[in-house]
């Protein structure tokens, strides 16, 4: 019988669909993976459900449909002051995760090193190996989560083919300032490294902030593969449709990609967006909306055992949990998942060598009563 010679030979099940089936198992509220358990936009829905029954279910151009990408060309000059071409620099994607993959399977070669911060989205470094490369990890500043750009300077060498960078970040909601754009800016200025961006909370900012796109920064854009979800946009992450902005250089390169893997993304969705994009008070408010969620999980933690860190965008904010436990960060979530039916995700989950600072993250994109009941029960290991 012949055997595969895996790819990621260290790599198992990922986090989210271990915590999600503990979860399931011990009927536990799930604060883990990042989804919401409240129905998406009413009128996105019906616009969908029309495209099905008026008859858009054949294929769409390879690139995605034309009017969607014209849609998402109007709202990047709108929001971000940049043009980019709907023929040439916007490309559909069955998800976010997918169009990252996809950027680094068009850019890297066996031996190349990608610098990714840490704690990092778990589909990255896999992605980076899965490619012949090897990830370069720089933590995060604990407990801000701010990038030392210093040790990311000293991490660049002549084998640095990219950087990605993911603002807001999940895991942990930190969001990137007009200084960090610039400081990265001049970091790349003299090289031929590439940028992937993660933007998929790009309207999930908090508290006055401001998402800094790549593609405000024309002199980062040129370099750039920039990544979206419509999914978190508009609460319907089972959609799994997102979309990549890049120069039309690099976008040739990822349709290579993409045209023998996808193909193209599900017809009806897409008819529905490019409709619904053009409205813009849905994702405008969406940031506020979410917020409204954030300080309510936080104000119903008061007078539990976790200290919470700071969320300045995101689905999520973390939690420390020194003055309940001193176990490590997996143990305890799936504790607490058996014990009191609330599921959480280690962020020890998230780094590469398992760094452990017992923090964990909860998902904070519910029902108000579901946040309310989940702080219920974990006060009851304060």
């Amino acid at each position: 019988m012949p055997t595969i010679n895996s790819k990621l030979p260290a790599t198992g099940t990922s986090i989210f669909t271990v915590m999600s089936a503990l979860a399931s198992e011990h009927g536990a509220i799930n604060l883990g993976q990042g989804f919401p358990d409240f129905h998406m936009d009413a009128e996105l829905a019906e616009r969908a459900a029309k495209a099905i029954v008026d008859g858009h279910n054949q294929y769409v151009p390879m690139a995605g449909y034309l009017p969607l990408r014209e849609s998402i060309a109007h709202k990047i000059a709108s929001l971000y002051s940049a043009e980019v071409s709907a023929s040439d620099e916007i490309t559909i994607t069955p998800g976010g995760t997918y169009a990252i993959y996809t950027a680094f399977t068009a850019l890297l070669e066996p031996g190349d090193e990608v610098i990714v911060m840490e704690p990092a989205y778990d589909s990255y470094i896999p992605n980076i190996i899965a490619n012949g490369a090897k990830p370069v990890c720089i933590p995060l500043i604990f407990p801000e989560y701010k990038i030392d750009w210093e040790k990311v300077r000293a991490a660049i060498s002549s084998k640095t083919k990219a950087i990605i960078v993911n603002s807001p970040h999940n895991p942990t909601g930190s969001v990137l300032s007009h200084d960090d754009m610039l400081t990265l800016q001049e970091l790349l200025r003299d090289t031929k490294i590439f940028l992937i961006t993660d933007e998929v909370y790009e309207h999930l900012v908090f508290d006055g902030k401001k998402h800094h796109s790549v593609l405000n920064y024309p002199e980062l854009f040129h370099r750039s593969f920039a990544c979206f979800s419509f999914g978190k946009v508009y609460n319907c992450t089972g959609w799994k449709l997102g979309y990549c902005v890049a120069p039309r250089a690099l976008t040739a390169e990822f349709r290579k990609i993409h045209q023998f893997n996808a193909f193209c993304c599900f017809t009806p969705t897409q008819i529905a967006l490019a409709e619904h994009l053009r409205h813009p008070e849905p994702y405008l408010r969406l940031g506020g909306f979410m917020q409204q969620k954030r300080d309510v999980f936080i104000e119903a933690m008061k007078g539990s055992g976790f200290d919470l860190l700071n969320s300045s965008g995101s689905y999520f904010v973390c939690g420390t949990y020194a003055r309940i436990s001193d176990k490590p960060a997996m143990e305890l979530a799936v504790e607490l998942t058996k014990t009191i039916g609330v599921a959480t995700i280690p962020v020890s989950a998230f780094y590469l060598d398992g760094r452990d600072d017992n923090v964990l993250r909860f998902c904070f994109a519910k029902k108000e009563e579901t946040l309310m009941e989940a702080a219920n029960r974990l006060k009851k290991i304060a």
